[in-house]
């Protein structure tokens, strides 16, 4: 039987009876009978906390502009009724028996909560109750612990892949392991999370392929972990392949939840050198893996996913494959115009040589393979990538477009990545047959 841990909070009655019970609070807390309510108390909340929710997106969408796309108007909606139920009980707790009082607070507070899970559902960040509750475990295990050097190295004879000398040790561990190191180098980064898969801990090792990983903006390394899902698709992917799985390190190419140095070597930063140098050092210094470019994937979802094409046509020497899911145009601060100014002090020549779709106009990249995955639904993003299909097919390389059924989410970004690797796999990195 399905475990109530593992009932969507995205899809499904969980969602609705959310917002509906968001609905029957909020009116509950409007109702009084009094004259004066009607007609100065609750038009002035109503009309104040709307100007409040309003005005807050206005300042984070025109004036802070932590990034590019504006707040999803879901996000001002739900703002609007959290501020709304809130002063209504506050207000009702100048008068009326003290259970009144009470019973106003705890639906101010199931609003609150109603507004959470329709948040999760629009992002689709947390697919049920139980990747909530793993926020609160650590199951991390020391990098020095979980990759110690190699007693053994498995060797490939050439002309071979690695699926075909492969054994399925007697000993495989179930799970693979999740570790949190610091890679240092020339952009000041939050620490990687790296999966090791189970064929990891064999003797002797497998050299196994490498993807390295983002999240969007704003977002951190630990985002494909929670909302990703990392472990349990990995995992279930390895128990397929008898242990094989490609390792996963989960970089960031941002530096905080709200900067956005465009993965680029500008003003903003040496994002670029750290993704493009750095971290492949890092990797193959520190751990057991192919290093053939065919053997590297960089992928990303949203402006991860920008940043995937942007070294895979920048860096082609190192990361031979990439996965973009749904990428922007191009990279971007809001506009052209701002992102030049603000990365490259108004030298749009200097932007435009380090560009991915301008790059790919006037490069061919016969060698590179890629997928291109977008939103049915999202009118923001849809059109770029396909733009962008497109345009990487004409400079030869090897790519496959997916569309998926959803909006610019978490739900998108799973099937995504994990519909894409069987293709990559197999065809480049020689991990399946």
């Amino acid at each position: 039987m399905l475990s109530p841990l593992d009932l969507s909070l995205v899809n499904g009655p969980i969602p609705i009876a959310a917002t509906v019970a968001a609905a029957v609070a909020l009116t509950y807390l409007a109702i009084r009978k009094t004259r004066t309510w009607w007609t100065r108390v609750l038009p002035i909340v109503v009309l104040a906390c709307a100007v409040v929710a309003f005005g807050l997106s206005f300042v984070v969408d025109h004036v802070w502009k932590p990034w590019p796309e504006p707040l999803p108007v879901i996000l001002t909606v739900w703002v609007g009724a959290v501020l709304t139920a809130l002063a209504l009980a506050a207000v009702r707790l100048r008068s009326g028996r003290w259970y009144g009082r009470v019973f106003g607070v705890l639906l101010a507070l199931g609003v609150a909560t109603s507004a959470m899970v329709a948040t999760n559902a629009h992002f689709g960040q947390y697919p049920n109750m139980r990747a909530v509750l793993d926020v609160f475990r650590n199951d991390r295990v020391e990098l020095n612990e979980a990759a110690p050097p190699p007693s053994g190295v498995l060797e490939v004879p050439a002309g071979k892949k690695l699926a075909d000398v492969w054994k399925r040790p007697a000993e495989l561990p179930d799970k693979g392991t999740v570790s949190e190191a610091t890679i240092p180098g020339t952009f000041a980064a939050r620490p990687a999370w790296i999966y090791l898969p189970p064929a990891y801990a064999t003797t002797p090792r497998p050299k196994l392929p490498v993807i390295v990983l983002m999240a969007g903006q704003p977002g951190s390394p630990r985002d494909w972990f929670d909302g990703g899902r990392i472990v349990d698709n990995m995992d279930a992917f390895a128990r397929e392949h008898d242990g094989l799985a490609p390792i996963i390190v989960v970089v960031d190419q941002l530096g905080s939840t709200t900067a956005n140095p465009l993965c680029l070597d500008s003003a903003l930063g040496k994002s670029e050198t750290y993704l493009a140098h750095d971290v492949p050092a890092w990797i193959k210094q520190r751990l057991t893996v192919d290093e053939r470019r065919e053997a590297w994937t960089v992928a990303g979802f949203s402006h991860g996913g920008t940043c995937s094409v942007q070294l895979a046509v920048r860096a082609p020497d190192v990361y031979g494959n990439f996965i973009a899911l749904a990428p922007q145009h191009e990279p971007t601060l809001g506009s052209r115009q701002e992102t030049v100014r603000a990365a490259f002090g108004g030298d749009e020549a200097a932007f435009v040589r380090v560009n991915p779709m301008d790059i790919i106009a006037r490069q061919r990249f016969q060698q590179t393979s890629g997928v291109v995955v977008a939103s049915r639904y999202d009118g923001l993003y849809r059109d770029a990538g396909a733009n962008l299909f497109e345009a990487c097919r004409k400079a030869g390389m090897d790519v496959l477009w997916k569309e998926l059924p959803y909006n610019h989410d978490w739900n998108l970004a799973r099937e995504g990545f994990y519909g894409s690797l069987p293709w990559l796999l197999a065809g480049r990195t020689g991990l399946l047959r």
